[in-house]
């Protein structure tokens, strides 16, 4: 049987570490209505402001971490990919991004032109939110309508709490945390907090709570981006066995002045570097594979940051990556996608 393919997507990166390059990735990003949620014309007019001095700096970012096969995150999903074909015995496995390229709407065409029946759509996110699995599943059922694709399609949901995701978690992060160390900080993206309220069925839930979603419904946890990290951090240190007090929670990569879900990464690394922290481990379990928000925001200027707050060394653990024990998790909870 091979006409039931797996279709792993990540978010994207720049062409190359050209000024060009890096604006026309970010005006896609930046343009999506899912990531940036105002009306068009104030989006634009927003999108375009940001790209004035944006893309220079971004740049030289992207140029401080890429390597010389390409941009990480892409390299480390086609290994990923690549790891995957040989546990997916149903058809093709491709990779796609929903910015840049391999491109979504490509990889689905072509799929389709090779007599792919059904595809499984894996957003490589573990905790849900619109600007990351919505715009994606969305796209991928905009595609196959627009062109009349006969594709069936399956979607893997976010496993933020899936035993299989969190075994990998821990496996793939023993060999740093049976070092000796001070603290454990698990850094995940964040968000404006306006994008969780505006899917909140309740319409007053506390998401600055320090037990986000600790005693919420099923139906308000499934939308609650923060409670779902919660949930990923405590089940990790749980399973790991790391004391109360020596783990905390963060989210990193602001943009703009809207308010965003807290505590504040950059707050964290000062607080904890001034607190006597000497030993910090940074794990950023939001992303499945390292890219610039691991190994510039965190490995570099997170590093420095930390530094210079009183610490003495920052430990970047990687993300899973292509990891045996993730290759073999996300194979299972691919399996179980409906």
């Amino acid at each position: 049987m091979t006409d039931h393919a797996l279709l792993l997507v990540n978010l994207g990166s720049p062409a190359s570490t050209s000024v060009a390059d890096v604006r026309r990735y970010l005006n896609q990003f930046l343009m999506d209505p899912y990531v940036i949620d105002l009306p068009w014309p104030v989006r634009r007019l927003l999108v375009s402001l940001i790209l004035i001095k944006r893309p220079e700096q971004s740049a030289h970012a992207y140029a401080s971490i890429w390597w010389e096969e390409g941009s990480p995150l892409v390299v480390l999903t086609r290994r990923l990919q690549a790891a995957m074909r040989e546990h997916w015995p149903h058809g093709p496995v491709e990779m796609a991004m929903r910015y840049g390229e391999p491109s979504l709407p490509s990889v689905l065409q072509r799929l389709a032109s090779q007599g792919v029946r059904k595809v499984t759509l894996a957003p490589l996110y573990p905790q849900f939110a619109d600007s990351t699995v919505t715009t994606v599943v969305e796209q991928a059922r905009q595609v196959v309508a627009e062109h009349k694709l006969a594709l069936e399609m399956a979607v893997l949901r976010p496993f933020f709490d899936q035993p299989e995701y969190i075994d990998a978690l821990v496996e793939s992060a023993r060999p740093y945390l049976q070092q000796d160390y001070d603290h454990l900080l698990l850094s995940f993206h964040g968000l404006p907090e306006r994008h969780l309220k505006k899917l909140d069925p309740t319409g007053n839930h506390d998401f600055q709570a320090a037990d986000c979603c600790k005693d919420s419904s099923p139906e308000m946890l499934a939308v609650c981006y923060r409670g779902q990290c919660l949930r990923s951090a405590q089940l990790f240190a749980r399973q790991m066995g790391i004391p109360d007090g020596k783990w905390s929670v963060s989210f990193q990569s602001r943009l703009g002045k809207a308010k965003w879900i807290e505590p504040y990464t950059e707050a964290r690394l000062d607080e904890l570097g001034k607190s006597g922290v000497k030993k910090l481990l940074v794990m950023c379990p939001a992303f499945v594979a390292d890219c610039i928000e691991t190994l510039e925001e965190i490995g570099d200027r997170g590093r420095e940051q930390f530094v210079e707050a009183g610490g003495e060394e920052l430990v970047l653990v990687p993300c899973l990556n292509d990891h045996p024990q993730w290759v073999q998790a996300l194979k299972t909870l691919c399996e179980k996608a409906d």
